[in-house]
């Protein structure tokens, strides 16, 4: 008899069951691809984030030692200690190899062009390197991906230059020029736009900076480029204070400071350190996107429960005669409310599974739309989803059950209800 009334209610009332059904699956939809889109955004965002440029920086050891005796610095007078490009390939050794994007070896030299003090920065372009049997490419051209050249990248084997573009105006030189530095000459192939310092300077592959300099293998910093996480408080622990597991997970999670203690460990006598303001706004921006989606999934879901709820209290009001012959047949509240949190349910799931498959597509819609890529849809969000969807429908359902609860035989059954 229960299952016949289940029935006969899907039967009779089809167009108050479908307006239910279609605003359970519309928030539902809604809900499933801001959740993927929200699980799957993290590396999405950090890779679309790398455009901005490096976020932790290497520098060597001696360069953060402060020597101090009564207030006076005792530290001497120099341009710093310098790292060993040779160590630079062990990075594709460490642990998260993986998340570093790019990095990009720099090295600054004085040098006098045209009469002036100009400074050259030696690094590499699109530098091929090998770690083992891994062969891998890195550079100025994956670490600083907004640099502009007009002109072509020099070749990292080449004593081919850029201009930094306000240089090139000052000094009246074009691609195809030669500028001559410290007395020697060397061919300009592009001019350099990065809205930065460097457009004041001359940038020249590192082997060209190390000869000016006369330091073969010398590098005084590092620019680095890695996919990471949000920090958290966890993540501002101080590893030397962690112990075991604890240890384990902070040395395994991609946050800015396990990677840079890791770079650390990599380059011998380096100090590696996020750029605080790179860093903190990746995390900001993170954090608002997913802020902002979450709202959006809220909105979405007391929509379709508001919905619910007027075509529930709907549904009810025509049912009255039906509540009230139960309740003089001698049916309780609970057999009389788990009628209809039955219809609720079995409307849930059948526009939950309606609503999962197509939050799937507009989910990946949005990847290709937003990111260029698909946004994967993990099984295990299925039962999540309706158990959303199954909860949307109680709540909208409560308050209408309620008064059903609540209806006077007598008076329902004279149409009075």
């Amino acid at each position: 008899m229960f299952v016949c009334l289940v029935y006969e209610s899907f039967r009779r009332q089809k167009r108050r069951k479908l307006l239910a059904g279609i605003a359970i699956t519309l928030g539902v939809c809604v809900a499933t691809a801001m959740i993927a889109v929200a699980t799957d955004i993290g590396d999405k965002i950090n890779r679309e984030l790398r455009s901005i440029g490096a976020n932790l920086i290497v520098t060597p050891q001696e360069d953060s030692l402060d020597v101090e005796i009564g207030g006076v610095n005792l530290k001497p007078p120099s341009d710093g200690a310098y790292l060993n490009e040779a160590d630079l390939p062990k990075i594709k050794g460490m642990f998260w190899r993986n998340n570093i994007v790019g990095f990009a070896p720099m090295l600054p030299v004085n040098v006098d062009v045209a009469g002036a003090n100009t400074t050259l920065v030696g690094t590499y372009f699109a530098k091929q390197l090998q770690f083992g049997k891994e062969n891998f490419v890195t550079g100025a051209q994956k670490a600083h991906p907004w640099w502009k050249v007009e002109g072509a990248w020099p070749d990292d084997n080449s004593q081919d230059v850029l201009l930094g573009e306000r240089l090139a105006v000052r000094i009246g030189s074009h691609t195809g020029d030669h500028v001559g530095i410290d007395g020697r000459q060397y061919a300009v192939l592009g001019i350099l736009s990065t809205g930065g310092a460097e457009d004041d300077q001359i940038v020249a592959p590192l082997s060209v900076a190390q000869q000016v300099l006369g330091k073969p293998g010398a590098v005084r910093r590092i620019y680095v480029s890695a996919l990471t996480k949000p920090e958290d408080a966890f993540a501002r622990r101080d590893p030397a204070s962690l112990r075991g597991p604890e240890y384990d997970r902070w040395y395994c999670s991609p946050y800015p400071q396990s990677i840079a203690y890791q770079l650390q460990e990599a380059i011998p006598h380096s100090q590696a350190e996020q750029i605080r303001q790179v860093a903190q706004n990746e995390g900001t921006i993170l954090a608002r996107i997913k802020g902002l989606m979450l709202l959006i999934t809220l909105a979405a879901l007391l929509a379709s429960a508001l919905a619910v709820s007027a075509a529930m209290a709907t549904a009810i009001f025509e049912r009255r005669t039906e509540i009230g012959l139960m309740k003089a047949l001698g049916a309780g509240n609970v057999p009389v409310s788990a009628l209809f949190f039955v219809e609720a349910a079995l409307l849930a799931l059948i526009s939950g599974m309606v609503g999962f498959f197509a939050g799937a597509l507009l989910a990946r819609q949005l990847g290709q739309s937003i990111f260029g890529s698909r946004i994967t849809i993990d099984p295990v969000l299925l039962p999540i989803v309706l158990s959303i969807a199954v909860a949307v429908a109680f709540a909208g359902s409560a308050l209408a059950i309620r008064r059903a609860v609540k209806l006077d035989p007598v008076y329902a059954l004279r149409g009075e209800g």
